[in-house]
C-alpha cells in the first residue's frame, strides 16, 4: 500500500528551527560562561606571562575596550546568535533531506538523528584534525591559512556525511539489512575522517600547559554536543506537537530503506 507524502510547511520548519537554535545558543552560552570561561582566563594570564617574559614587560599594559564583565555577557550573546544560525541551516537542511515526507513520519527521530550527523560533520570530525586552542595561541600571521584548513574541514565533513546517507540508502535499496547500512555509513565516515588527516597541520605551537590544553579541549567539543544536543531535541519537540495537533502517522506503513538523516 502506498503512503501519500505531504511537502514540508517552509515557514513552519523554519520557525522551528529559530526557535531551537535560540534555546540551544542560550545554553551553551551559559556553559561556556560557566565552564569554558575560566579556562581562557587562565590562558590570557598565561599569554599575558608569556608577553612580559618575551621582552613586554615595561610596555604599557593595552586599555581593554570592554570589561571582563561585559565580555562574558558578549559570549552569551554571540553564542545565541550562532544557535539561531546553526537553527536555520538545521531547519533547512530537514527540509532538503525530507521535502517529500509529511512531519508526522518519526519526526523525533529524524531531528535527533540529523542533529547527530550535524555534530559529526561540523563539529566532531573537523575537531580531530584541529582541536580547539585556547585565546593567544597562534601567530596572527597564520590567521588566514587556519582559517581555510578550518573552513576546509567542516567541507569535508559535510561531504562525508552527504557519502554516508547515500551509501546508507543505496545498501538498503538493494536489499540489505540494517547492519549492512550501519557498516556502510560507518565506513564512508572513516574515509571523511582518514581525508581530514590528509590537510596540513596546525602551523602554530601550542604553548599552553597540556592540562589546560586538554580541559579546554573537552570542554570546547562538550559545548558543540550541547548545542546540537539541545537542537535537535528542541526542535524534536516542536515537531511531535506538530504532529500531534495533526494526527499520528499511519501505523504498518513502510518506511524508506534510507533513515540515517
Amino acid at each position: 500500500m502506498s503512503q501519500s507524502t505531504t511537502p514540508y510547511p517552509v515557514l513552519p520548519v523554519l520557525g522551528r528551527g529559530v526557535l531551537a537554535g535560540g534555546v540551544a545558543g542560550l545554553v551553551s552560552g551559559l556553559f561556556a560562561l560557566l565552564l569554558a570561561e575560566p579556562l581562557m582566563d587562565r590562558a590570557i594570564e598565561l599569554e599575558e606571562k608569556r608577553s612580559e617574559g618575551g621582552g613586554h614587560a615595561h610596555a604599557p599594559a593595552a586599555e581593554e575596550l570592554f570589561s571582563r564583565g561585559t565580555q562574558h555577557a558578549g559570549l552569551v550573546v554571540t553564542a545565541v546568535v550562532v544557535g539561531l544560525a546553526v537553527g536555520v541551516f538545521y531547519a533547512l537542511a530537514h527540509l532538503a533531506v525530507h521535502r517529500a515526507d509529511a512531519l508526522t513520519r518519526r519526526p523525533w527521530e529524524r531531528a535527533l538523528t540529523l542533529a547527530g550527523a550535524g555534530f559529526l560533520a561540523l563539529s566532531l570530525l573537523p575537531a580531530l584534525r584541529y582541536p580547539a586552542n585556547p585565546p593567544g595561541v597562534g601567530d596572527s600571521g597564520t590567521v588566514t591559512q587556519r582559517q581555510s584548513l578550518w573552513l576546509a574541514a567542516l567541507v569535508i565533513g559535510v561531504l562525508g556525511m552527504v557519502l554516508a546517507r547515500q551509501l546508507h540508502r543505496r545498501v538498503g535499496a538493494v536489499g540489505h539489512g540494517a547492519p549492512a547500512r550501519q557498516l556502510a555509513a560507518a565506513a564512508a565516515v572513516l574515509v571523511t575522517l582518514g581525508a581530514l588527516f590528509l590537510l596540513p597541520g596546525n602551523p602554530d605551537p601550542v604553548p599552553v600547559p597540556a592540562a589546560l590544553l586538554w580541559d579546554f579541549r573537552v570542554l570546547s567539543l562538550a559545548g558543540h554536543a550541547l548545542l546540537w544536543a539541545v537542537l535537535g531535541t528542541v526542535f524534536g519537540a516542536l515537531a511531535l506537537r506538530h504532529a500531534a495537533r495533526n494526527g499520528p502517522a499511519s501505523e504498518g506503513e513502510p518506511e524508506e530503506a534510507a533513515a540515517l538523516l
